[in-house]
């Protein structure tokens, strides 16, 4: 099994699916996937499972598990972000492939000012998308130049520890929620008495959450966390959003007081294979922090990103799909479904020429291959 699931991330595996009554598959280049040739039963599903659970007390309980989470490595070749479930009765596993190796920006083809941004000494940082964007790949990267460039100390909170940093520059504190501190809420609560100088939140997933964090951010420390939300915008409507009418404007104030960045991408298809993330980045200035003060003037934030990508190194969704396109990394079509707008998209490539050529010369990967008989084979089965 530890062979299968090495070959697997070998062959680009983002995650891998185990289900009873289903062959095991993998989602490769985005592309789900079978790995074997033998539907699961059962009882090899939990069987899996409890290898992979980590404490005693856990797999004693198996049979009452509805969700669980942990992490699980195989030496050589990474570590997994493990969920168990149930579905129809009967037990479930999904695990996200998570590199030994920490990423830096460049590795992940991200832009340069991601550095940047990771280099402020205080304020809050927000890195959002859709599930599966590469969210804790690009906090990774921000953790790892920290760490190789500044003298901190850097407490992450996460359920469970994805990225393992080793203390380089900076002193790293990991916390696993449920095995290092029982909730979110009470480790929150915590760190702000531990020293730290960097604190990663693996997800703002509630009101607590986000007041904690604020608070934090206000309080002279640099947080970074996800939303799972589409662009910049969206992210500071949904934080507002959170608290009650009576709060909101408040909540605003902060937030324009706090909030340093938001950067958010969305993983699109290359045209030789494989995915590429588009990034939108939102450095906050004077004129945005205004808008999110003022609710009428929200819309006006795209705009305003847009016109900072030379002075500031902002940049919409919609800018960096163009340069996809044209440096010929993305197909047309592709970017397009990709875009904020995709009819605004489409006028702007048509209107400086670019869209017809992109038509013609856009290719698609070809059909992948059988890779369950592949791996039957080199597994000798």
């Amino acid at each position: 099994m530890q062979e299968l699931f090495g070959a697997a991330v070998e062959r680009g595996a983002s995650d891998i699916h185990i289900k009873a009554g289903d062959y095991m598959r993998a989602r490769i280049h985005g592309i789900l996937q079978p790995l074997t040739q033998q539907k699961l039963t059962p009882e090899q599903v939990k069987g899996i499972a409890l290898q992979l659970i980590p404490h005693d007390d856990d797999r004693q309980g198996f049979d009452k598990i509805l969700d669980y989470d942990c992490s699980w490595g195989i030496a050589g070749v990474g570590r997994f972000r493990v969920n168990i479930m149930k579905q129809r009765g009967s037990p479930m596993i999904v695990m996200r492939a998570i590199p030994f190796e920490i990423p830096t920006v460049e590795d992940l083809g991200l832009p340069a000012v991601i550095n940047r941004i990771a280099n402020n000494e205080r304020g809050l940082i927000l890195v959002t998308g859709v599930t599966g964007s590469g969210k804790s790949s690009t906090m990774a990267a921000m953790i790892n130049w920290i760490n190789s460039n500044k003298h901190v100390h850097i407490v992450t909170l996460e359920n469970p520890i994805e990225f393992l940093h080793r203390d380089n520059q900076s002193s790293i504190t990991h916390r696993d929620i449920g095995t290092d501190t029982p909730t979110f809420e009470s480790g929150l609560r915590a760190v702000l008495r531990q020293d730290p100088d960097v604190i990663l939140i693996g997800e703002m997933r509630d009101k607590v959450t986000i007041e904690t964090a604020l608070k934090a951010a206000e309080t002279g420390h640099l947080v970074i966390s996800t939303l799972y939300t589409k662009n910049a915008v969206q992210t500071m409507s949904r934080i507002i959003a959170v608290f009650e009418p009576s709060e909101q404007e408040m909540i605003r104030v902060r937030l324009s007081e706090s909030l340093q960045a938001v950067v958010s991408q969305r993983l699109v298809q290359r045209k030789a294979g494989g995915r590429v993330a588009a990034v939108e980045v939102m450095l906050m200035t004077s004129t945005i922090r205004d808008c999110v003060r003022d609710p009428d003037r929200m819309e006006e934030i795209t705009d305003l990103i847009e016109e900072g990508k030379e002075h500031y190194g902002s940049q919409t969704f919609d800018q960096h799909l163009t340069e996809l396109v044209k440096t010929g990394v993305v197909a047309f079509e592709v970017a397009k479904a990709a875009a904020n707008n995709p009819a605004d998209f489409d006028l702007k490539m048509n209107m400086f020429g670019d869209a017809k050529a992109q038509r013609a010369a856009t290719s698609r990967p070809g059909g992948t291959q059988n890779l369950a008989d592949e791996m039957s084979r080199m597994m000798g089965r």
